[in-house]
């Protein structure tokens, strides 16, 4: 019994045994295998790796980027980082039944995971970021139990992330940043204890951050930035979380409160919840964060003042708190932060002054203070802080003079913004000891004096901004000295009405780099010199609201970089050079008010960049060229006070997007063309002051966006379209001095209008607040539609009418002529000396006299009836009833007035 039985044990084990026993048994040759089938998916090597390595020649474990193990001597890593391969990953790879590293990081391999690689139960480290791989995140990664890494960064995974990632248990770094992948967070994820660091920046990631009902005591980073993230932080979830060190959750729709519970994070190190909807008040607690080190909360919603708990983090390196509701006054204790290296609290709502503790701040590199309300001096031991790259007081109250010596302990200085402030005094000379400065930028002061001559000692200077103060330039020397600045890329000092002088041809010996120009109001006298013409990266010149005469250089047209120019408010003379025509990049140009004259050059058509267009208050004396109207993305037009004649073009519905037309005070004629209900963004339109004619066409009304309207001192007949009552955003309207007719209509805007939008037009009519007679009736719509109803109607009907009482008049005549001749043997003339003098019935001539008298009297009734019934005012008009009535006693008149001649 005993060997039966074990003879069927035996047989038992040996039937469970068979497959494996049939089974081709996996060797190093298999293992090969998936490694060729690898190298004959690469399509390209640059470095030849795979190509003159990866040979049957050499023993697999030699090769390349390949590691074996000891024991077993079969495949266990495989590296290939950074070699440049493109390709594909072939299924063969599964069947590395040893792997326990993949690392392919850093190539262009492309398309999806194939799904053979969840046979890799050894894999422990699997790296494939930086490469091109797309499709679904496979939910079979969840099946590789012994994964401690995965690493999908910077590829092209979509959807969202699978359940089946929450199930890996020794996971501790899941890396799938900078991918597209989208949907909300799995909780799951947050079950995995061994779990180290989750890094979700740069997704699609949407939905609220998961609740945490355990521990996760080897959590240290959490990295959701750069996502579309919503819903309140969970309030007890930093209660499981005391081991973390870093929470980065910018960038995202994040709102409410900081929870409490994050003050007991004792070794958080970095905290980053800029640009997102948190409000509220930072919490007292958060000096509690003795490890803190970067504080980036700005660009929210908070209020109140600054925690002087913050202050006890003495470890702080950055703060950051920037746009943002703070109020109050900059706390004395910031000075105690020794380490601090960055303080921004720019566009908030602080006040009182800058603390001179500040000045304590030995590694300060970064201090931004702009865009609140702090007033009183800039503290002199600021300057005195080497290590300071970047100050920013821009934007505040600040006043007095700054410190002569403010550029000599300033080694480091690479940035410096004063703009907007109430500084006086004059142009600190010591500036151009901060060698290393990149940008200098103080407009909006009250700053005096000559701009120095050595500023171009800063040799690294890219922008340089001395608009709106109070400098002068004897000859605009200083323009000689910034020709060193070989890098200057943006040079400002408009608005600066001391400079004065004329603007020397050295302008075009300026940096090859600069890029904008502009130097408006400052009283340049002179013409514009050619050299401009060399500073061949210009994006924008402005010479605006100067003196300048001459003509427009030609020498502009070879700045292929350029667009914006203005030239307003000068007294250029000329006409526009057609070399203008050759800025392809030209979007915003600006003429107004010079001595231009001339006709519109039509390749201004060819300006397809082209948004702003101002060529008003010149002398330009053409019709718009119809190419103008090829610029079918132009906002702003404006050719007011020229002399321009002719109609408007008959195609002015391309210009699609148009959102202001100012076409006012020249000699425009014709009729508004149809093509402006295609204007569908227009807000303001004038065409005031010139010769247009015909009707204001209805289809104004469909131009919802519509805001300024301005029609007044043209020709304009018939009446106003009640469809303007639907422009609920017109707040300015204006059809004065024309001769218009009719009712103004009464709804809408309308109802807000005063005299001054209709006066001038006598045939108008409306309510009582404008002073206008009252309107008794809806006139008709068109001048042309009486004499219509006066053909098509009154005169059909007087006509027929007419014609009955003519036909009943003949009737009548031949009955009595028939009367007549039975009895001419009754009758017979007598002769006399005069000819025939008498009858027999001496009546007859008087008899037929009055019966036409009678027929006259008929017809003169029946055509006044027509012309009641062609009156204007329609209660002016008979009504059916009323001519029944009336011509039922002309009828009987008629009747019995030839019954008493008879």
């Amino acid at each position: 019994m005993a060997n039966t039985f074990f003879y069927f044990a035996l047989l038992i084990i040996f039937h469970f045994s068979m497959p494996t026993f049939s089974k081709k048994p996996s060797t190093i040759l298999t293992d090969q295998s998936a490694l060729l089938a690898l190298k004959d998916h690469v399509i390209s090597d640059p470095e030849n790796v795979l190509t003159s390595n990866w040979s049957v020649s050499t023993p697999v474990c030699n090769w390349i980027g390949v590691r074996c193990g000891s024991k077993h001597r079969r495949v266990t890593a495989l590296d290939l980082t950074g070699l440049g391969l493109v390709g594909t990953l072939p299924p063969h790879l599964g069947n590395l039944s040893f792997l326990s590293l993949l690392s392919i990081r850093n190539n262009s391999f492309h398309g999806r995971l194939p799904v053979q690689l969840s046979k890799l139960r050894r894999l422990k480290y699997l790296n494939l970021g930086d490469n091109s791989l797309s499709g679904e995140i496979p939910s079979w990664l969840g099946s590789l139990t012994e994964l401690r890494s995965l690493f999908l960064y910077q590829n092209n995974f979509n959807s969202s992330i699978p359940l089946s990632l929450g199930y890996l248990p020794k996971l501790e770094m899941l890396i799938l940043y900078e991918n597209q992948i989208s949907g909300s967070i799995p909780s799951s994820i947050f079950n995995i204890s061994s779990l180290q660091g989750i890094h979700l920046r740069n997704n699609l990631l949407s939905g609220s951050i998961p609740s945490i009902s355990r521990d996760l005591l080897s959590l240290e980073r959490i990295d959701f930035t750069y996502n579309n993230l919503t819903g309140h932080i969970p309030k007890d979830m930093f209660d499981y979380l005391p081991n973390v060190k870093g929470l980065y959750w910018s960038f995202n729709l994040l709102s409410g409160k900081i929870p409490a519970s994050l003050c007991k994070c004792k070794d958080l190190q970095f905290l980053s919840l800029s640009h997102n909807q948190l409000e509220g008040s930072l919490p007292a607690e958060i000096g509690n964060l003795s490890m803190l080190r970067h504080l980036y909360i700005g660009e929210n919603h908070f209020e109140g003042e600054i925690p002087a708990s913050l202050f006890k983090c003495k470890k702080l390196q950055v703060i950051s708190l920037q746009e943002n509701q703070l109020e109050g006054s900059l706390p004395l204790e910031i000075g105690n932060l020794s380490m601090l290296q960055t303080f921004s609290v720019r566009q908030n709502h602080f006040e009182g002054t800058i603390p001179p503790q500040i000045g304590n701040l030995k590694n300060l590199e970064s201090l931004g203070l702009g865009g609140n309300n702090i007033g009183g001096p800039i503290p002199l031991a600021i300057f005195n802080i080497s290590t300071l790259s970047m100050i920013d007081f821009n934007s505040n109250k600040l006043s007095g003079h700054r410190p002569s010596n403010m550029g000599l302990w300033l080694p480091k200085l690479e940035a410096l913004y004063l703009g907007a402030n109430h500084l006086v005094g004059p142009f600190p000379m010591s500036i151009s000891n901060a060698s290393q400065l990149i940008h200098l930028s103080m407009p909006g002061n009250y700053i005096s004096g000559s701009i120095p001559e050595n500023l171009g000692n800063l040799r690294n200077l890219r922008w340089l901004n001395l608009e709106a103060n109070n400098l002068t330039s004897s000859g605009m020397s200083f323009l000689s000295s910034l020709t060193k600045c070989r890098g200057l890329e943006y040079l400002y000092f408009d608005l600066n009405p001391l400079i004065d002088g004329k603007l020397p041809g050295l302008v075009g010996n300026l940096s090859a780099s600069l890029e904008e120009f502009t130097a408006n109001d400052c009283n340049i006298r002179g013409s514009i010199p050619s050299e401009i013409g060399n500073l061949s990266l210009l994006i924008e010149l402005d010479l605006g609201g100067n003196k300048l005469t001459g003509s427009v250089p030609t020498t502009i047209g070879g700045l292929k970089e350029l667009q914006s120019v203005s030239l307003s408010y000068n007294k250029l003379e000329g006409s526009i050079p057609s070399e203008l025509c050759h800025l392809n990049k030209l979007a915003f140009l600006d003429l107004t008010s010079n001595k231009l004259s001339g006709p519109l050059p039509a390749c201004l058509g060819d300006l397809i960049s082209l948004r702003n267009l101002f060529l008003g208050s010149n002398m330009f004396s053409s019709s718009i060229p119809s190419t103008l109207t090829r610029l079918g993305d132009l906002l702003l037009l404006n050719l007011s006070s020229n002399s321009l004649i002719g109609p408007l073009p008959n195609d002015i519905g391309k210009w699609k997007v148009v959102t202001t037309k100012d076409l006012s005070s020249n000699q425009f004629s014709g009729d508004i063309p149809i093509g402006i209900v295609d204007l569908k963004d227009l807000t303001y339109f004038s065409l005031s002051n010139n010769q247009i004619t015909g009707f204001i066409p209805k289809s104004f009304g469909e131009l919802l966006s519509l805001g300024f309207l301005d029609l007044s001192r043209n020709n304009l007949s018939g009446q106003i379209p009640k469809t303007l009552e639907k422009l609920s955003y017109l707040r300015y309207f204006n059809v004065s001095f024309n001769r218009l007719q009719g009712e103004i209509p009464r709804g809408g805007s309308f109802e807000n209008f005063s005299i001054e939008s209709f006066k001038g037009n006598e045939a108008l009519c409306g309510a009582p607040q404008l002073h206008l007679p009252s309107c008794k009736s809806k006139p008709l719509k068109k001048s042309k539609a009486r004499t219509k109803l006066i053909i098509y109607v009154a005169l059909p009907i007087a006509f027929t009418l007419l014609v009955a009482v003519l036909i009943f008049f003949i009737l009548q005549s031949r009955k009595r002529k028939d009367k007549l001749s039975t009895q001419e043997n009754v009758w017979a003339p007598e002769y006399g000396t005069e000819g025939i003098v008498s009858t027999k019935d001496s009546d007859l001539l008087g008899t037929i006299g009055r019966e036409r008298s009678a027929v006259n009297n008929c017809a003169l009734s029946i055509l006044q009836v027509g012309l009641e019934c062609s009156a204007e005012l329609p209660d002016e008009r008979l009504d059916m009833k009323e001519i029944v009535t009336k011509l039922k006693k002309i009828k009987a008149k008629l009747l019995k007035d030839t019954e008493r001649v008879r």
